[in-house]
């Protein structure tokens, strides 16, 4: 891939690996996000927490390795919090990541997987792992991905039973010890693995708030590979109750969205997420450049009515305010009503590379078609991703188009894409076309 191709707004590392977004935390005026990250090359293995900065949610600072794989663990992913109480012991104020510890050989635990922490007393910089690990062992094999946030007195972990299609929620009064509260599942999507769970509070249009449980699923995606769904519902503290009626639904229709994670402490009380840009069906195919792997942009999310009367998460993208270089972001209100079928292109300077959308207004659907715009590795199932569209007469589209990342928003944000390209040369013009108006 050639590095004219490297986004600007979606973050990439320097020379190598990334997946998963890990310990999403805010700490004096400045958004930490870090991440599964190779230290030594664009492939993955020796998994680590890399660690990235911002003040705006846009552009980042690749602070390199935070808390790096051993002889007898890798670091897999998990979530980090400000302990500004010290319940767990580590000084007030201390940043605790709370991880997967993917035990291997000389391990007397290999093959294990337990959760295990990690302290920082100077903001983030340095990192040591705490001397009691793990904090939570119940001897599986496939036992992943805590989510850790403070509720009311207590501090709440969801995690992950992959292959048992279950979660489990803890709740501490310290971080060290832990202890079942409740489950959810099996249920919903069972054909592959449930990884990076993620339980956040989420505004809503009438001034109140919601949960939102994201859960990502590894296949069984929209598109058949890797991808995330959410679930709205009630939480207490110690058990999560879907609202009555509701199933899961997709967070994001595209190819390459998963792993989504929010931060859980930003002080005006915003839901925002990210997620790794990338599908697991080919991410490992992708050609270096020499990183390889992007994150979503920032989300924020709030809750509001469909036409149908359900609740619904709506995400509307974080933007920067320098759109130039490799970002481009357009917007557009389109006819939807019966009868309409139009081509939203995409195109490259010389026009032999494209990304189309094409809006059915009789089907109501969207659908993102990447089949012209590169050459995907071969283990791409699918080139086209469709999502339903509400019963409306015309539809609001923002297409954000970052060197080899292309995120759509539509329906006031309640429909979205995040698509990985293999285009050669930057895509830089925009046409809508008819291509049929039905009677």
């Amino acid at each position: 891939m050639s590095t004219v191709l490297r986004p600007s707004w979606h973050f990439t590392t320097a020379d190598r690996w990334l997946n998963d977004p890990n310990g999403l935390v805010y700490h004096d005026g400045t958004y930490h996000l870090f991440f599964q990250s190779n230290p030594s090359e664009a492939t993955w293995g020796e998994m680590s927490w890399g660690h990235a900065t911002s003040t705006d949610l846009v552009h980042w600072t690749d602070l390199g390795t935070a808390i790096p794989a051993s002889a007898e663990e890798m670091v897999f992913s998990g979530s980090a919090v400000v302990d500004t109480e010290n319940t767990a012991g580590f000084g007030a104020g201390a940043m605790v990541a709370v991880y997967t510890s993917s035990y291997r050989a000389p391990s007397p635990r290999a093959g294990v997987q337990a959760q295990s922490l990690a302290i920082s007393n100077d903001g983030g910089t340095t990192w040591r792992r705490y001397e009691g690990n793990p904090v939570l062992d119940v001897g599986a094999s496939e036992f992943r991905d805590p989510y850790v946030f403070r509720h009311q007195d207590h501090w709440v972990m969801v995690v992950a039973e992959s292959t048992n299609h279950r979660l489990d929620i803890y709740t501490s009064g310290d971080l060290r010890s832990w202890t079942l509260a409740s489950t959810v599942g099996p249920a919903w999507v069972t054909g592959g693995l449930w990884e990076c769970p993620a339980l956040v509070s989420v505004p809503t249009a009438d001034g109140e708030r919601t949960w939102a449980l994201l859960l990502s699923v590894n296949p069984g995606g929209p598109t058949g590979g890797s991808g995330s769904l959410y679930v709205l519902g009630d939480f207490d503290g110690y058990a999560f109750v879907p609202e009555a009626g509701d199933e899961p639904r997709w967070l994001d229709h595209g190819h390459d969205y998963y792993a989504p994670v929010a931060w859980g402490n930003v002080p005006d009380g915003r839901a925002l997420t990210i997620a790794w840009a990338d599908s697991w069906q080919y991410a490992r195919d992708l050609p270096p450049a020499p990183w390889r792997g992007a994150m979503s942009l920032v989300r924020e999310l709030d809750v509001v009515t469909g036409p149908d009367g359900r609740r619904q998460l709506r995400q509307r993208p974080v933007l920067g305010s320098d759109s130039s270089g490799s970002v481009s972001v357009s917007r557009m209100t389109l006819p939807c009503g019966a009868g309409t079928l139009l081509d939203i292109t995409v195109t490259d300077d010389a026009r032999t590379e494209e990304l189309v959308l094409n809006v059915d207004g009789d089907a109501r659907t969207l659908t993102v078609d990447r089949s012209r715009c590169g050459t995907m590795p071969s283990a791409a199932t699918a080139v086209r991703a469709t999502a339903p569209l509400p019963p409306v007469e015309e539809l609001d589209v923002t297409i954000v188009v970052d060197g080899s990342v292309v995120e759509v928003f539509a329906a006031d944000g309640t429909v979205t894409f995040c698509e990985r390209l293999m285009a050669t040369s930057p895509l830089t013009q925009l046409e809508v076309l008819d291509v049929g108006q039905r009677v």
